[in-house]
């Protein structure tokens, strides 16, 4: 596996209101790749992937708001503004350029959202294990609804740890084709010392929160169908997220120039178990 030591620079960004922490690896003169982390990840954790990539380019990952060392809102999450967050990081750092963006799993869902109602800013796609959100019926709005107004009754409990040891091992009995070394790597990027003794994850507890809204894969599908970016799609051979082939293939079909590589022995992480398979298919990708 890539080395964990390589040295990525942390800026500070405010982004609608919010005081936004990103990573940067790799020289600012190279062309620039932004990339997206999944849920109760953080930007951190891409080490392994952003490494060989870095000969040929600059990587920008933002810690999404509520996430890594970003600023948590206190009324909560609505998963519109990740994407109004990313419209605003970009315009930012590269408001001329044609973009090219990779997201995994939630990531992937925004990038790929962005680029369908920003396609004339979207050079260049890259989903990693992604795009695979459930549709949700309308029967289930009530009970949905009613359960984000209980929740609401309650402040969500911060989740800690003695140390990072112990955070180390709860990652390995949740990935345990991680080596110790890379587990360790894993808790420093995900915990935090809280100043009392414990370790707390580097995420805000109101993301269990279920929202009150349903999510229908048909509204993705219409902004995918925007999409003119070459896409490059990554997927898991052995990702826990599932879906029938025939819906897959459906939202797939949504982009418009798109190819699709698999590494079969790898699960969901993809930066966890294949790092280096991973940044190889993506540079090719970028290259062409």
């Amino acid at each position: 596996m890539t080395s964990l030591n390589l040295t990525s620079r942390s800026e500070f960004l405010r982004v609608r209101g919010l005081r936004y922490h990103l990573r940067r690896w790799g020289a600012e003169r190279l062309p620039l790749l932004f990339l997206g982390h999944g849920f109760l990840d953080v930007s951190a954790t891409f080490e392994p992937l952003v490494a060989p990539l870095l000969d040929r380019w600059q990587v920008l990952a933002p810690d999404w708001r509520g996430f890594g060392h970003t600023e948590w809102p206190q009324e909560g999450y609505w998963f519109h503004d990740y994407v109004a967050d990313l419209d605003a990081i970009v315009n930012h750092y590269s408001p001329d350029a044609p973009l090219r963006l990779a997201g995994h799993s939630m990531g992937s869902q925004i990038v790929s959202l962005y680029a369908g109602l920003r396609p004339a800013r979207v050079e260049k796609l890259v989903l990693l294990d992604g795009i695979t959100l459930p549709d949700m019926p309308a029967a289930l709005a009530p009970k949905r609804f009613l359960h984000w107004l209980d929740e609401l009754r309650e402040t969500p409990r911060e989740r800690s740890y003695a140390s990072f040891d112990e955070l180390a091992g709860r990652i390995r009995r949740q990935h345990p084709q991680l080596s110790e070394a890379h587990a360790a790597f894993v808790s420093r990027c995900w915990g935090r010392e809280d100043g009392y003794g414990k370790v707390t994850l580097c995420a805000d507890p109101k993301h269990y929160r279920h929202g009150p809204g349903l999510y229908h894969a048909e509204d993705s599908n219409a902004v995918w169908r925007e999409v003119t970016a070459d896409t490059l799609f990554v997927d898991a051979g052995k990702s826990f997220v599932k879906m029938p082939p025939e819906q897959r293939a459906a939202r797939v079909s949504c982009f418009r120039r798109h190819r699709v590589e698999v590494l079969p022995e790898a699960g969901h992480m993809l930066h966890f178990d294949a790092p280096e398979e991973t940044a190889a298919l993506v540079a090719t990708f970028l290259s062409a």
